[in-house]
Parts: C-alpha cells; sequence; structure tokens
C-alpha cells in the first residue's frame, strides 16, 4: 500500500482547508502500524501465525485508514533491532507489534524507548514490561507473563507431590527469566531444584543436558523454550527413560510443535492461553467467546486445526489498538509525535476490554492487564491439547 499524499485544497475552499487543519481526527493521513515478527529462523513457528493474523486485521478504524508494515526479524535480535529502527526511523509507524520472541523484544526496548512508539509485544517475559520505568511505559504485551505460568507449573506440580524439580532451557533471556521464576515458585512451595541445563536454538541434540538431568533423577522437568526446538529435551528424555513429570513453557503452543514432538510429547503438561482449548472451557469461562470467534475467523481463512497461541495474542493485539487508536484520534493527528503519545495513554488506560485471553485492565504499573484466569493448564495426547480443570 502507498503512503497517503496530502490533499491540496483549492483557494475557494479555504474555509474547509482551516477546518481540516484544525480538526486532527480529520487529517487523511494513515494509521502506520509495523509488525516485527520471527518469519524465518527458530522461532518461525510463532512469527508466520502471527502474520496470518495481522492479516485478518481491519484496514479502517474510526473512519481512518490503517496500513501495516510486516518485517522479518529472523529470529535474530540484532536484526530485531533494525527492523524497529527502519520502521521508527523510515516508516514513522504510530505504533508497532512484536517481536514474537523475549530476546528480540528485550533488544528492542532502548529503540523503542528512544523513538516513542507505543509497542505491544508478542513475547511472554515479565522483564519486557516490568518495572513500568521510563523505558517500558512505551512496551506493552499480550501473553501471559513467565511468573504466570511458572506459577501455575509448580501449582500443578505439587498437586502431584513432586519434591525434586530440573530445568532445562534455552541459552537466552527467554530460558534464563523463565529459570528464574521457576525457581522463585519452587522456592516457594519446597520443591528442590536439583539440574539447570541450558541449549541453544539451533543445537541439533541436547544428550548432554539431559544426561545429567536423569542421573539426578527428578521428579519433574521444566522445559524453558519456545517453538519447534522446544521439543527436543522431551524426545531426549524420552530416549533415556525417564518416567518423571514434564512440563512445557507456554512457547509451544502451536500445532508445528506438536508435529514435531509427536509422541514424544504424549502426557506432558504446559499452562496454556485458554484459545487452545476454547471448546472444553466452561461456558461463562472469561475469553471463551472471543477466542472461539478468534478461532472460527482463523480456521475459515486458513484451514481447520490451524490456530494457534501465538496468532490469538496477536490478535488481542490489534483488539488494544483497536480500542485505542479511535481515543487518540480524538486528540492528534497520525503520524505526530502527539498521536504516538495519545496512543500509548489510551493503551495504558484500557479497561474491561475483552479478548481471547480474558479481560484486560491495565494501569500505569501494569501493561499486561490479565488475571489467572488468562492462563489454563493443558496435557498433550496424541497431538491434541486437553483441558486440565484446576483441582
Amino acid at each position: 500500500m502507498q503512503h497517503a499524499r496530502t490533499r491540496r485544497p483549492a483557494a475557494s475552499h479555504w474555509l474547509a482547508a482551516l477546518a481540516f487543519l484544525l480538526c486532527p481526527a480529520l487529517a487523511l493521513a494513515q494509521v502506520k502500524i509495523g509488525l516485527v515478527l520471527s518469519l524465518t529462523g527458530p522461532a518461525a513457528s510463532l512469527g508466520i501465525p502471527a502474520r496470518d493474523t495481522a492479516a485478518m486485521f481491519p484496514t479502517e478504524i474510526a473512519g481512518q485508514k490503517v496500513q501495516y508494515i510486516v518485517l522479518d526479524d529472523a529470529s535474530d535480535t540484532t536484526q530485531a533491532v533494525q527492523d524497529t529502527k527502519k520502521l521508527i526511523d523510515e516508516d514513522h509507524v504510530d505504533a508497532i507489534i512484536g517481536s514474537s520472541i523475549t530476546p528480540n523484544t528485550l533488544a528492542m526496548l532502548d529503540v523503542i524507548a528512544a523513538g516513542q512508539t507505543p509497542t505491544i509485544s508478542l513475547a511472554s517475559s515479565a522483564k519486557i514490561i516490568e518495572p513500568v520505568d521510563e523505558k517500558r511505559r512505551w512496551m506493552f504485551k499480550t501473553p501471559q507473563t513467565d511468573a504466570m505460568m511458572a506459577g501455575a507449573i509448580v501449582e500443578h506440580a505439587v498437586a502431584r507431590n513432586v519434591k525434586t524439580l530440573a530445568y532445562i532451557g534455552q541459552a537466552d533471556a527467554l530460558g534464563e527469566t523463565f529459570y528464574a521464576e521457576v525457581a522463585k515458585a519452587a522456592q516457594q512451595h519446597g520443591i528442590r531444584i536439583v539440574a539447570n541445563e541450558r541449549f541453544n536454538r539451533t543445537d541439533p541434540s541436547v544428550t548432554g543436558q539431559v544426561l545429567k538431568i536423569v542421573a539426578a533423577n527428578p521428579d519433574a522437568v521444566v522445559v524453558g523454550a519456545a517453538g519447534t526446538p522446544a521439543a527436543l529435551p522431551p524426545r531426549a528424555l524420552k530416549e533415556r527413560g525417564y518416567k518423571g513429570l514434564i512440563y512445557h513453557n507456554h512457547g509451544v503452543g502451536n500445532r508445528d510443535f506438536l508435529r514435531v514432538c509427536g509422541a514424544d510429547c504424549n502426557g506432558t503438561f504446559l499452562p496454556a492461553s485458554p484459545v487452545l482449548v476454547a471448546a472444553q472451557l466452561p461456558e461463562d469461562y472469561p475469553g471463551r467467546r472471543l477466542a472461539l470467534d478468534y478461532i472460527s475467523r482463523y480456521e475459515a481463512r486458513y484451514g481447520a486445526l490451524s490456530v494457534s497461541a501465538f496468532g490469538a495474542y496477536t490478535w488481542d493485539a490489534g483488539l488494544l489498538l483497536q480500542g485505542a487508536i479511535p481515543v487518540a484520534l480524538k486528540s492528534a493527528a497520525p503520524g505526530t509525535p502527539a498521536f504516538r503519545a495519545a496512543l500509548r495513554d489510551a493503551l495504558e488506560s484500557t479497561r474491561g476490554l475483552g479478548d481471547t485471553n480474558g479481560v484486560v485492565n491495565m494501569s500505569a504499573t501494569d501493561h499486561l492487564g490479565l488475571d489467572a484466569h488468562a492462563r489454563v493448564m493443558v496435557e498433550i495426547r496424541d497431538g491434541k491439547w486437553i483441558y486440565q480443570p484446576p483441582h
């Protein structure tokens, strides 16, 4: 889509032109939304459903044309920063959605703060938005935090009399931050961590790390990884005859992961977005109706069983912007610093907004706005997610 050209009014219509200039809401400039997504590389299974969901976004909001500019960060932090700079400095976007993964989003923080551009991350770490300081005041997110999900894992493990725990995670910001939350929750519940291992997203094998874990004989293992690379640890654990519980990070909520992991993931658990099991939830569960609506729209376009949590997180980011853009338009025109600031303020003032994860109530200190209803525990069985009601 080409950039909109400013219309020059005829001299006989100077009064109309003056009214146009004095009323930002009537401006013809498009709202521009940039998306930094992991469309290639190890995290592609997260970014592709996000891109496909963005293709379903409205092209007009509150009477204003909206342009979406999608860039691939290739699952790489340096590329994510370059993409962000391009969107801000060259494309002059009003807001950004992305990145798909924690390391990339954290790398984008300085650029976003310097450019004062409101951004909605699709990644998990609480460090993306906490604390809401001068840098993070421009950053929001839609996925549940790692703290919320680590807590769900440990609560589930406690109910199954787990006393010892091992951790294997990616050797990046996601793996480190998720481990910190798992360790904190485990300590609070008297669970001892007996092994702590790392692997790279591009590693072909985790045999060495798994041998150390099996030797420690934990009651349960937590895998802190996202996308298809997260299939390596459960596969290696099953090959070594491990019989304990296996938990995943919520970064595996897509069917590409189920396909790659196959039977090795049968009987494993993960805390997940309600969208994965929306049809199995009680009728009055928060977010169920909107989750089913999103699933219906997505699968009508991309095929049955194609939905993933990462597409849903993107849909929720779109809902946030659809609520905030009309508010910002009342005070400033798109393409201006004033509009970006007004959009940031409108996002932070979001209250009672329903999305696929529940109800969003943001504040000056909470740029996620979700409660515990936004997480559910599911079991993987024969390539399906099965809802596990709380005991």
